[in-house]
């Protein structure tokens, strides 16, 4: 059984950066990408980034692209979201993921526990 557990949410005013950082323990699982995804209240979840963990090719929702990023350390296990110029619409709980390469959460098995994310103005 793989864990995700996800890290580095908290309270952060417009235009500030945050860092999330997912670490995966267990087995070893074989989905092809991590991705990450955010809910906020009464929100469906919505898909964020994706990257693949071989070729490290990166995927990104519209509304982050150019302020956020998505990188991995596959040494580490661990998949980072580095989040910068941050607005009140990002606030959300932000959830890790592992599965095949998708901007849909159904194709994704293995899920986090999520961190919130606030951003203030």
């Amino acid at each position: 059984q793989v864990q995700l557990v996800e890290s580095g949410g908290g309270l952060v005013q417009v235009g500030g950066s945050l860092r999330l950082s997912c670490a995966a323990s267990g087995r070893t699982f074989s989905g092809s990408a991590m991705g990450w995804f955010r809910q906020a209240p009464g929100k469906e979840r919505e898909f964020v980034a994706t990257i693949l963990r071989y070729s490290g090719s990166t995927y990104y929702a519209d509304s982050v692209k150019g302020r956020f990023t998505i990188s991995r350390d596959n040494a580490k296990n661990t998949v980072y979201l580095q989040m910068n110029s941050l607005k009140p619409e990002d606030t959300a709980v932000y959830y890790c993921a592992a599965g095949r390469l998708s901007y849909y959460p159904h194709d994704y098995d293995t899920w986090g526990q999520g961190t919130q994310v606030t951003v203030s103005s």
